[in-house]
């Protein structure tokens, strides 16, 4: 989900994320084709309510039936890969998120909001539009603060600081012109969620010695400002807990992905993830401070992934890896009763 007030730069951030899509099939939901400017080179051809466009994306039109939209996409084939919304610049995310939840099979990832480092502090104390900037800010999971470029520099810290108060469950990151990793805004880089891509993965990075992590190696991000950091885990961790340490500051997580095996800590008072079994597979999602365990789906045994596996992005130079590594075991531990 993708929102912000008009200007924010949403259309540049959608036009730059298809860019990178790279064979990734990607869906860009908008209210109607004359509120977006998709990039001329980026469109194959335009049939209707459907605009085709380069590498197997596609933009369609919502109109008024954004649930019948959602479920027009689910029935295409192929289906999608990756779905973005851009919300109107009026539009409250939240609430767009809440509608979207309601289909089926459909869930949301992140709702991101750009915020004009320029004007985001004059728009929310507008008497017009104010309430509407400052709920599209608590909306959001992650706040882009966007064209840095335009305001000096001795000013940051002071709207940092005011961000921080009106989204205080968000993750702030830094831009200019909008232009971030798509592995940071979508579902990662490795697609953990499959068991084929955790089996092809070049090796690995952590096994061996009796806490199940031997070494680790920093993949490098998709732009300077990231850091990302690749795990495989062979010991079930109580995923929960994990979730809880990575979300706090000190680790500097700002996305994150997996498929772990979940440890149940037998002697706690009562269950902290309810209905999920001992070792059992699931998907951890991480996005600023949203937490989404789930169980893994695959109906076949064989293709369950034997060891877990990881993937955090942070902003580089605030990424602990150490730190990161210490939970992976710590969760890890059966505590002696």
């Amino acid at each position: 989900m993708i929102g912000g007030y008009l200007g924010a730069g949403k259309t540049t951030l959608v036009n730059h994320l298809l860019r990178q899509a790279q064979g990734l099939r990607i869906a860009v939901l908008v209210n109607d084709f004359g509120e977006i400017g998709i990039d001329a080179d980026l469109i194959v051809s335009t049939d209707g309510e459907v605009m085709q466009l380069a590498g197997g994306c596609l933009c369609c039109s919502v109109g008024s039936d954004l649930i019948g939209a959602l479920i027009a996409l689910g029935e295409r084939t192929p289906r999608p890969d990756l779905l973005l919304i851009e919300t109107s610049g009026v539009a409250l995310p939240g609430a767009v998120a809440r509608s979207v939840k309601l289909v089926p099979e459909i869930g949301v990832d992140a709702v991101m909001v750009l915020a004009d480092a320029q004007s985001v502090r004059e728009q929310a104390q507008d008497r017009h539009v104010g309430d509407t900037v400052r709920q599209q800010l608590q909306d959001a999971d992650l706040v882009v603060l966007n064209k840095l470029d335009l305001i000096e520099a001795q000013t940051l810290p002071e709207l940092k600081s005011w961000l921080a108060l009106q989204a205080p469950h968000a993750r702030l990151i830094e831009s200019c012109n909008a232009t971030l990793p798509l592995e940071l805004v979508c579902a990662l880089a490795d697609e953990v969620d499959s068991p084929r891509s955790l089996a092809s993965s070049s090796g690995a990075l952590f096994a061996g010695d009796a806490a199940g992590l031997r070494r680790a190696r920093r993949k490098p991000s998709a732009a300077n400002a990231f850091d990302s950091l690749s795990l495989t885990v062979e010991h079930p961790v109580n995923v929960e807990h994990l979730a809880q340490q990575l979300i706090a500051d000190a680790s500097g997580v700002i996305r994150a992905k997996g498929v772990l095996h979940h440890r149940i800590d037998l002697h706690a008072k009562q269950p902290t993830t309810p209905g999920f079994a001992a070792s059992e597979p699931v998907v951890l999602q991480i996005t600023g401070r949203r937490v989404d365990i789930r169980p893994f789906a695959s109906e076949r045994q064989d293709t369950r992934p034997s060891d877990g596996r990881l993937v955090v992005i942070g902003l580089r130079g605030q990424l602990d890896r150490q730190r990161i590594e210490a939970m992976v075991r710590r969760t890890g531990q059966v505590e002696e009763k």
